[in-house]
């Protein structure tokens, strides 16, 4: 990735809401929200392969101005020492949000990182043994293979996205600017972009979100 791109990826993250967007869109992005500032510079480009993807095989793009964005929560209580106010907090995090995703029912409900999709597992009922200390990077990487592969439009699809480990090192990327880290993960998000792009296209009458 170039410099150019990570000074406007990074522009992004001056004012984040907790929530944004509109609910009924197909559409759900989940972050926790100690990597709110990563959660931004890794959707814009992945974003940015969507949108070329499509306009390649559609020639139009996808609507992503109500996009629903909601920052989740940091801590899902799997650890012994967790306080109990963290463990209630995110007992009623999986509550309402298990309401909103069976209300709205998203196709697609895009994670970032190990306890937001450890959160959605939850919510689905579905919970790892380990919890999300078995969500490796490596682990992540491959669950999002099988989610891809399993896509099934009638159904809300649990994408996770894994934040890279360049990148996880890089976290304070505004003050070190290590610009080689960055453009080593340009073939993560190709690779991520296109594959959701493929889903999209091919249940284009369903998402209902191309633009005219």
């Amino acid at each position: 990735m170039s410099n150019l791109a990570l000074n406007k990826y990074s522009s992004l993250t001056d004012s984040i809401p907790k929530e944004s967007g509109d609910k009924s869109h197909p559409i759900w992005l989940l972050v926790n929200p100690n990597y709110l500032t990563l959660f931004q510079v890794i959707w814009a480009p992945i974003l940015d392969e969507i949108q070329d993807k499509i306009y390649r095989s559609l020639h139009t793009r996808i609507e992503t101005e109500n996009i629903y964005i909601k920052s989740t929560v940091s801590d899902i209580g799997i650890v012994p020492r967790t306080s109990n106010c963290r463990t209630a907090e995110a007992t009623q995090e999986i509550i309402m949000l298990k309401k909103s995703v069976l209300e709205h029912r998203p196709k697609l409900l895009i994670t970032f990182g190990a306890i937001a999709y450890e959160l959605v597992k939850r919510v689905f009922e579905v919970k790892s043994q380990e919890g999300s200390k078995y969500w490796s990077s490596t682990n992540l990487s491959d669950e999002f293979e099988r989610s891809i592969a399993d896509f099934n439009i009638d159904q809300t699809n649990r994408i996770p996205i894994p934040l890279p480990r360049q990148i996880m090192k890089i976290s304070g990327f505004i003050e070190d600017r290590n610009y080689s880290s960055w453009e080593e993960n340009e073939t993560y998000f190709r690779n991520v972009g296109t594959k959701i792009a493929d889903r999209i296209i091919e249940n284009k009458d369903s998402f209902k979100i191309c633009m005219n």
